[in-house]
């Protein structure tokens, strides 16, 4: 499901493969960014940072509460 113009608050990731989540305004919990490429997990991680870092909204799709997409408005 998409979420569109959301804020990105929080992002979070550590030393561990694939391991990045984010908190994006009204929807609730900690999203995790959906695992499976290397590649497709960090793009999608710099993608919010970079919508943190500049403010500005983005749009979301999320499944099982899993982040798979995000446009940069």
């Amino acid at each position: 499901m998409w979420h569109n113009n959301k804020t990105v608050s929080r992002t979070y990731t550590s030393k561990d493969s694939q391991n990045c989540h984010a908190i994006i305004s009204g929807i609730s919990g900690w999203q995790k960014i959906k695992t499976g490429s290397s590649d497709g997990v960090s793009n999608v991680f710099h993608a919010l940072n970079a919508a943190r870092a500049g403010a500005k909204k983005v749009d979301v799709y999320i499944i099982n509460n899993q982040i798979e997409r995000v446009v940069m408005r």
